[in-house]
């Protein structure tokens, strides 16, 4: 009889883990801020465009001056050059298939006004005594140019083509701080 002999093998050690990375914090940190900085953008970006709406909104239910400055894209479109440094500058748009009315009134000092003037093209001695704002288009906003202690000169700028017709009345009554009252007309 032959006996078989079965090899012994030396006990085995215990077994390693796998290999797991020892800076498992800069996993962590990786991961987290590939999902926070996207999460963080979404949430950012809708905010901002709810306030956005939220602010058209009021600006079209608007039924009197707001009081606060236009956009410069509208500045720009009607063509109201409002001077840096204004004071009480409110404003109102109204629009139509026929035509886009922007009502604007600020303070000014008469530095502020002769240059608002000049980038319209006219200058202080174009302004004449009177109002230029129909009465309509004042009931719209409801500005009282009635007073007669009070003092108002005006212009109109016609303008060519495309660009908007202004008309600026100017209450003059304190001479230091002019308050302006603009109205600019386009028309399709």
């Amino acid at each position: 009889m032959t006996s078989t002999v079965t090899p012994t093998t030396a006990p085995a050690g215990p077994q390693r883990p796998p290999h797991r990375p020892r800076h498992r914090w800069l996993a962590f940190v990786t991961v987290f801020l590939l999902i926070a900085i996207p999460a963080g953008y979404l949430a950012l970006s809708a905010y901002q465009s709810r306030d956005s709406g939220e602010d058209k909104a009021r600006t079209a239910s608007a039924r009197a001056l707001i009081y606060e400055w236009p956009s410069k894209v509208s500045r720009r479109i009607y063509d109201i050059p409002i001077p840096e440094g204004a004071a009480y500058v409110g404003y109102y748009e109204t629009n139509s298939w026929e035509r886009s009315t922007m009502y604007v009134e600020f303070r000014c000092s008469p530095g502020q006004l002769s240059g608002f003037l000049e980038e319209l093209g006219a200058d202080y001695g174009d302004l004449e005594e009177g109002v230029t704002i129909s009465r309509a288009e004042a009931d719209t906003v409801g500005w009282n140019f009635d007073d007669p202690s009070r003092v108002f000169a005006g212009t109109v700028i016609h303008q060519s083509g495309a660009e908007p017709e202004v008309s600026v009345t100017v209450d003059l009554t304190r001479e230091e701080r002019p308050r302006l009252f603009v109205v600019s007309t386009t028309e399709p």
